[in-house]
């Protein structure tokens, strides 16, 4: 048995989740509402206010889309409720960011300014200079949309240059040693 499948999701007070025919979850909540289709042979119960995910048989298939699919409701019902975010900090000397309307402009040390537009469900917001935090209620959408701006310009090991995520630790090495003789 799925360990993480056979949790049970507990749904708060301000939060509603519906399932429809083939298994499309609608979630409501204070923050806005996701909608997800999930494997139509996963078997999702409502209880009150505890849902709980169960699988067919013992097949492989349906073992592994257990916890997944669990996994994926409580993901939904916790970024509806609270929201996700993420943090990068960006390091290096001249290496800045600002946010102009909804477009977020980077200075990382290329010869041009690195553009990103805020996509639907995301929300960017730049405390200061050195300091990126992107919120929304997909942990998905969340999670590619930090890894994209973290992709621009990535932390190297040298002098630790580059956009990195705030729990992020970069592992440094040494530098050239001059000639033996």
């Amino acid at each position: 048995m799925s360990r993480i499948g056979k949790k049970p999701v507990v749904i708060p007070a301000n939060v509603t989740v519906t399932v429809a025919e083939g298994n499309v979850v609608t979630v409501k909540g204070p923050k806005g509402t996701l909608t997800q289709t999930l494997h139509p042979d996963m078997i999702i119960k409502t209880e009150g206010n505890v849902l709980t995910v169960e699988r067919p048989d013992e097949e492989h298939l349906h073992k592994s889309l257990h916890g997944l699919t669990r996994t994926l409701i409580n993901n939904m019902v916790e970024g509806v409720e609270k929201g996700y975010s993420k943090e990068l900090d960006v390091n290096g000397v001249g290496y800045r960011v600002e946010k102009k309307g909804t477009q977020l402009v980077m200075n990382l040390g290329f010869s041009h300014q690195v553009i990103m537009d805020e996509i639907d469900g995301i929300t960017v917001e730049v405390p200061n200079p050195n300091k990126i935090i992107v919120h929304g209620i997909d942990k998905q959408v969340v999670g590619q949309f930090a890894a994209e701006v973290r992709g621009k310009r990535p932390p190297e090991p040298y002098k630790g240059k580059g956009i990195k995520y705030t729990t992020e630790v970069i592992r440094r090495k040494v530098g050239k040693v001059g000639a033996k003789k």
